[in-house]
Parts: C-alpha cells; structure tokens; sequence
C-alpha cells in the first residue's frame, strides 16, 4: 500500500488577543483536524492569568476538540521569535492571519505576515476571512510557473484539495508577454502571434501533464483539473484571475529573499501580498 504524502503535520498559529481570535481559532483548528496536524499555538508577549483564562475560554468554543494542540507563551520581537519557534518546534506549516488590502505605508514598511513570509523556513497560509461556521474549500488555484519548485506547489494544491474535499483545481500557467517574439501592427502579424500563444500554450500544457503524471490518484480522481495559461505580468496575472474566479485558496511557490528595490519595484508574489485576492498558501519545500 502506497502511503500518501502528508505536507502539513505540524501547524503553528501565531496569535495575539485580537478581536478576530475566536474566528481565528475556529479556522486553524479546523484546519488542523482536516490536515491530521498537530497545532502549536504560540503567544508572543507577557503570560498573565486573564490572558490563560481568555485563551482556555475561547478554545471550549471550538469545534474540533481532538485536535492534540500545545500552547507557548514567549517574550520578545514577534518576528524573531516566530522565525525561531518554526526551526525548534520543526513546522511544516505557518499560519497567520492577514490583511487583505494593505494602504501605501504597510506595504513598504511591510507587515509581518509579509516579513514572515519572506524569511521563514516552512510553507505559510494567510488567511484573511477565517469564519466560526465552516465555508467549504470549493475551487484550488495553483501557480504553474515553469520553476523548480513548482512540482512541489501542485502536489501540495492537490493534498489540499484531498484533505479539503475541493472539487476543481485550475494550474494558472503564467507565460510573458516577450516570449511571443512578435510585434503586432497587422493582420499577419496578428496571425503570427496567435500562433505562438498557440504554441507556447501547448508547451506549458505538456510540462504541466508530466507533473500531474507523478502525483498519487486518489489526489487526482474526483477533482476537476482545468489548465489556463495567462499571458501578462507574473504574480499580478493570477492574483487577478484567482480573484475573477473567486477561488477559496491560491497556492503559490514561496518568494526568493527580497530587497528594498524588490518592495520599491514589485514582482510576482510580492504583488499579491500587498492585495490578497483570497486565502493565500505559500509553499517551501
């Protein structure tokens, strides 16, 4: 019997006493329960008998009350000390919650889910409308950027599908406009370029199928899988289409290590970041 590959078995939540704990809770504990995770909730800031109190009364509300979770109180920057629980506690998977628009001075000074996604050495899921009520995980967006961790995204898309029970799942193939090579001024040029849209869509499709060929079936059967190659700017591209579709979840390979001209001069996932179109999974190997 094959066993199946199973991503996310430590969860981590790193929570503040917020208005949206409860909802947050309610959210990552389900989370945990469909994953067969274990969860580590973790509170950066002073341990104080109201604070226990208020924690223990919030997690009686919860659904999911198998869920084996283990609770840390830590002093110290948020930042620093979340980056070093994930290596200690060895998590598979982040979880924060997230804003969904950032203003103009939170995108460049930088929020810390962002300066955690940027820096930490596991996968991160943003969630940006965590609900006490469950809202089924429908339709899975996943980038298929020709990358060599792409592989691993699309097979951590369609475990999320499977634990999930989603139903569709789109592999967004995010292709430049400057590999088309054609300027287009009339009728045959137009022709011409079309022809390569054609062509080059075809060679995403195959490089796509080969990856969809190595992932376990009972990930792939009962899920409807639609390729869609998107011509435009790399991470604004499916971003949009992810919100057009109104997907429940959009996976995305993690961002390289970015700099101060990275964040003045956006590119890809950093677009998305700064205007989430849904809950967003950022997948590191």
């Amino acid at each position: 019997m094959t066993t199946l590959p199973h991503p996310f078995k430590k969860v981590l939540f790193g929570f503040a006493f917020s208005p949206s704990l409860q909802l947050n809770l309610h959210e990552v504990t389900r989370l945990a329960h469909y994953f067969n995770a274990e969860l580590v909730l973790l509170h950066v800031g002073e341990k104080t008998d109201e604070k226990k109190h208020s924690l223990k009364s919030h997690l009686e509300q919860i659904e999911f009350k198998e869920v084996p979770i283990s609770i840390h109180w830590e002093l110290g920057k948020p930042e620093a000390v979340i980056l070093e629980a994930c290596t200690r506690f060895q998590i598979d998977l982040l979880v924060l919650g997230a804003l969904q628009h950032e203003n103009i001075y939170q995108y460049y000074v930088g929020t810390l889910a962002r300066k955690l996604t940027r820096k930490v050495n596991c996968s991160v899921l943003l969630l940006i409308k965590p609900s006490t009520e469950r809202v089924p995980c429908q339709h899975i967006v996943v980038n298929g950027l020709d990358a060599p961790e792409t592989p691993v995204a699309i097979m951590d898309a369609f475990y999320a599908a499977y634990a999930l029970g989603a139903k569709q799942i789109t592999i967004v193939e995010e292709i430049q406009p400057r590999e088309i090579h054609v300027a287009v001024e009339d009728d045959k040029s137009l022709e011409q370029a079309t022809l390569m849209k054609k062509k080059l869509k075809m060679r995403e499709d195959q490089r796509v199928r080969k990856i969809l060929d190595d992932l376990p079936e009972e990930f792939t059967s009962g899920v409807r899988i639609k390729m869609q190659s998107i011509f435009g700017r790399s991470g604004y591209s499916i971003g949009h289409y992810a919100e057009v579709v109104r997907a429940d979840l959009l996976v995305m390979n993690a961002p390289e290590n970015s700099s101060l001209l990275d964040r003045i001069f956006p590119h890809d996932i950093e677009y998305i970041l700064s205007d989430l179109p849904t809950d967003l999974l950022i997948i590191r190997k």
